[in-house]
């Protein structure tokens, strides 16, 4: 099925978009629209022609259940960044069940809808979920660094297993570009995607996204309420270069991120080396339980004349605990004697 409306600014082939219309056109939900570029937030985004300006306002107009249709907006000729949707969205508790899907032309930063604050917007959250069971698809998140300073988190899991919940979310084919927490170059402070100091929202999906020169890709900030369960992180690319990310995968934080986390098929790029970074690792694990399978890092293992890079409990690439449990990993070696890549043991 596909979405074929004559006033449809853009007619990508868009599978994760057409599944969704199919869904809510037997009866399960509305779909809205929203078109930066063509729409109006007096419009009732019912279709393109219809379509809200803004993501928040069709957020807001939106129930339980219903699918949002974001369309990127027009790219200025010779741009080398797209127009962005300079917004700060908020997904309250009661629409449960709501999809964010950008109609893209890929997983790039040119071919998504970016969402992107102003240039004196700090200290926020790109996008908030306060409801179970949300989609987040297509959509680029760009924390606006400045001078190498990111400022904002990407999207914030707010959850505290009453009165708002984040359980249930997954995290699909997005692109992360300079975000981070309230202190520049530490990742334990946030990043790209973050769970709040509270932790809870259980049943995580991160997959197939695309992260860029964020302090931090992922970011437990603590664990007071709950320790997160059931969590998948898989088939990402995670941020580089270098100088720009303090860690990858930051969680630690409160008990750790326990009880069954999965970190799968990865991509991490070079070693975290963040100048004024606090962790400089790709992973701290410490307190998890789970697996970290079929991954592959860009540091060498076994350095002749240097030092060797290690994955373990204090480990100086990652710190991996012995309650997580290492299988089908690799790292680049330089050992004179091998060449290739070798196997990485916890």
């Amino acid at each position: 099925m596909s979405v074929t409306t004559s006033v449809q600014p853009y007619l990508p082939a868009q599978t994760i978009a057409d599944s969704h219309t199919m869904y809510n056109s037997y009866g399960f939900g509305t779909t809205l629209y929203v078109d930066g570029t063509n729409g109006a937030d007096t419009n009732n985004g019912s279709s393109w022609g219809n379509a809200f300006a803004t993501i928040q306002a069709a957020v807001t107009a939106a129930i339980a259940g219903d699918t949002i249709l974001i369309a990127a907006k027009k790219i200025a000729v010779g741009a080398n960044d797209p127009n962005s949707y300079a917004e700060s969205i908020v997904i309250p508790a009661a629409t449960t069940s709501l999809s964010l899907i950008g109609v893209s032309r890929g997983r790039t930063q040119m071919g998504l809808p970016q969402i992107k604050p102003g240039g004196v917007t700090t200290g926020i959250s790109l996008l908030t979920i306060r409801a179970g069971g949300c989609y987040i698809a297509n959509i680029g998140f760009n924390g606006n660094s400045t001078a190498g300073a990111p400022i904002n988190n990407g999207i914030l899991l707010d959850d505290n297993n009453s009165t708002k919940s984040a359980s249930g979310t997954t995290i699909e084919n997005c692109h992360f570009k300079s975000c981070a927490g309230a202190t520049v170059g530490d990742a334990r402070t946030g990043g790209a995607i973050v769970w709040s100091a509270l932790g809870v929202g259980w049943q995580v999906l991160i997959k197939g996204n695309r992260f860029y020169k964020n302090v931090c890709d992922v970011c437990l900030l603590g664990t007071s309420t709950s320790v997160p369960q059931d969590v998948v992180i898989e088939n990402n690319i995670f941020s580089g270069a270098a100088a720009d990310v303090d860690c990858n995968l930051w969680l630690k934080g409160g008990a750790g991120m326990s009880y069954g986390i999965v970190i799968r098929n990865n991509v991490f790029n070079q070693l975290p080396a963040l100048s004024a970074g606090q962790v400089k690792r790709y992973i701290d694990a410490t307190g998890c339980t789970g697996m970290l399978v079929g991954c592959t890092f860009g540091c060498q293992v076994n350095v002749t004349g240097g030092t060797r890079m290690t994955f373990d409990a204090g480990g100086s690439a990652a710190k991996i605990p012995t309650t997580v449990h290492v299988a089908d990993c690799w790292a680049q070696s330089i050992d004179k004697d091998e060449s290739g890549m070798v196997t990485i043991e916890a």
